[in-house]
């Protein structure tokens, strides 16, 4: 039987499903308990909200800040149009696949318009919404302190977004404006349940799509040969947390990678180049070769755009570094930090 896959963010209407009444009608409805718990339930887990409703944004999202629910919510989409619309549109600001949405509607016609234009959405009537939080779909394989942080980092994000579209100057100039800052260190035992979660989170910028549980981390950590880096990032907004992983093998005079992942929120700030160029330039300064392994999935082609533009040529069952080329070059929207002892 194969795997259920996780919901990342489940949608919400608001009317008659969140709470029991219509705000735009002039009801003053309370929010139903049962959709407060599965909201905070959720929210622990890691998995985000957002709003797909009818009505008019600022009535709504005012009643949801009066009932201390708006912080809750990662997107908000109130308005006239096709809710599958606004699911798009919730995915696209999110950074998430339609195949980890799911929603919850009182009404059938809404949700068979969702399940017609958008079947990988999963649809729930609202009357189900108490017992979401027991289906295996909204029961993450790990709930990390990462996770647990999640809604906050999208928020933050938000406001990143926010303060581009008042930015007056070009996308580098804002780039530079946030301040970025990017550690690079040893993974601990702390970092394990996060750096699994990476693995089977990212799909799209992991270089060979493999997965590494705690345990086989744990015995790269003490091996010899082998180097596992984290990265985490910041910005003047906060942190974006753990956002890269990083398998090192040492190999006589090569420094053989073995996995690069970056987390998909942080594609648009470029952060896997910068680590990538950062992990190479490290390695020429030693005195070694940097080779690379890359496996082909389904999703991870812009790994393979991102190696070859970083200076790595096929070399056989792997990628190698070009002697004839020069050292990536440093990025300017980025501070790096690297944590590591020599």
């Amino acid at each position: 039987m194969a795997a259920v896959k996780t919901v990342k963010c489940l949608v919400w209407d608001l009317d008659d499903t969140l709470w029991d009444g219509v705000v735009l009608e002039g009801d003053r409805p309370r929010p139903f308990p049962a959709a407060v718990e599965a909201l905070h339930t959720l929210d622990r887990r890691g998995i985000l909200h957002a709003v797909a409703g009818r009505g008019e944004l600022r009535r709504a999202s005012g009643h949801l800040a009066e009932h201390g629910l708006a912080d809750l919510f990662c997107a908000v989409e109130v308005g006239w149009g096709e809710k599958s619309a606004a699911i798009r549109r919730i995915a696209a600001e999110l950074n998430i696949g339609l195949d980890t949405i799911a929603f919850a509607d009182n009404d059938p016609a809404e949700r068979a318009e969702v399940a017609a234009a958008l079947p990988m959405v999963r649809c729930y009537p609202a009357e189900r919404v108490g017992e979401l939080a027991e289906l295996a779909e909204f029961r993450p394989e790990l709930v990390t302190a990462e996770s647990r942080r999640r809604r906050h980092r999208y928020l933050a994000e938000r406001s990143r977004a926010a303060a581009e579209r008042a930015f007056p100057g070009p996308a580098s100039d804002f780039l530079a404006s946030l301040e970025l800052t990017m550690t690079v260190r040893p993974a601990t035992e702390a970092d394990f349940a996060r750096a699994h979660e990476l693995t089977l989170r990212t799909h799209q910028l992991n270089t060979t799509g493999r997965t590494f549980d705690a345990v086989r981390l744990r015995e790269l950590c003490a091996s010899a040969d082998h180097e596992v880096l984290v990265a985490d990032v910041t910005d003047r907004f906060g942190a974006h947390g753990t956002v890269g992983l990083a398998v090192l093998r040492h190999d006589g005079p090569d420094v053989v990678l073995e996995l690069l992942l970056t987390s998909c929120r942080v594609l648009n700030r470029g952060i896997g180049a910068v680590l990538l160029g950062h992990l190479v330039r490290d390695v020429l300064a030693r005195g070694r070769r940097p080779v690379a392994r890359f496996v082909p999935t389904a999703a991870n082609r812009i790994m393979l755009v991102t190696l070859r533009f970083a200076g790595f040529e096929p070399a056989g069952p792997v990628l190698v570094f070009d002697p004839r080329r020069p050292p990536p070059p440093r990025p300017g929207h980025v501070r790096i930090v690297d944590g590591r002892q020599r």
